[in-house]
């Protein structure tokens, strides 16, 4: 077993173990800790635990002190050099007419690396952006291609739903979704109903799977929409199925309707 305090460098990002020695840390304290793009600065979303051999990527990093009030103003002084780096970029790539969004700036908390993340359709080439900006900024520089989905994340945005988007709040991974989850659903097939603001189907589609995976998997399929069935109150159509609840809502053929379970009906 070992002891690992996690922590998180970006708000809803993926959460990394690190070896916490003799320091003494709690949740939402501040922490620098070495990573393999150098001294980084993070937040201890996770306490001091014990995790097994196999919960763990070796070798382990070091926490290498608690973050001083020198740290936190360093990165807030970062974070106002983002945006002069990212005006300086956007002209750039102007100037040298590239194919390409730029999206966000990082600085590394020791300000050995600036990363540039942008988007585009295909390969670009940005070998004389790279000389550029090395030559604007004197340290190292990267470009990184990233997905639409991973700059939603990055952008932040309101969902369809009316809250903050999943990604950009508390996601720390994106996990697979397929259209089949919106299918076990019942959910419409319209692109625009199922798919997220970056145009890719909607993370909360993988939410309830599970649970309707299960409901599918104790009874075969649920009766059909329109298909007539036979009931305890007598014949009639299914007009609507709840597979969260494994129920069915039926026409009868006197006219009203009722919603009763999966088992108590039988399709003609």
């Amino acid at each position: 077993m070992h002891t690992v305090v996690g922590i998180r460098f970006k708000q809803a990002g993926k959460i990394y173990y690190f070896d916490p020695g003799t320091i003494k840390l709690e949740e939402k304290e501040f922490a620098i800790v070495e990573t393999a793009r150098g001294m980084e600065y993070g937040e201890v979303v996770i306490g001091p635990r014990e995790v097994s051999e196999e919960q763990i990527i070796p070798p382990l990093k070091p926490v290498l002190r608690k973050a001083t009030a020198q740290d936190t103003k360093r990165v807030k002084d970062n974070k106002a050099k983002e945006k002069d780096a990212f005006s300086v970029c956007q002209q750039k790539i102007k100037v040298h007419k590239l194919d390409m969004n730029l999206v966000d700036v990082e600085y590394t908390f020791d300000v050995n690396k600036i990363i540039f993340y942008f988007t585009a359709e295909g390969r670009i080439d940005f070998r004389e952006l790279v000389k550029d900006l090395a030559a604007v900024f004197r340290t190292r520089i990267e470009l990184r291609q990233i997905g639409v989905r991973d700059e939603a994340k990055m952008m932040g945005g309101i969902g369809c739903c009316g809250r903050p988007l999943c990604c950009s709040t508390f996601l720390g991974d994106f996990e697979p979704v397929s259209i089949r989850m919106a299918k076990e659903q019942n959910l419409s097939l319209n692109p625009t109903k199922i798919s997220g603001i970056c145009g890719r189907l909607m993370c909360c589609l993988k939410y309830e799977s599970d649970t309707y995976a299960g409901c599918c998997k104790k009874k075969a399929t649920p009766p059909a929409i329109g298909a007539p069935v036979a009931t305890v109150d007598g014949e009639g159509k299914v007009t609507a199925v709840n597979q969260g609840k494994k129920t069915a809502t039926v026409q009868m053929s006197a006219g009203h309707a009722v919603t009763i379970p999966w088992d108590e009906i039988v399709e003609k």
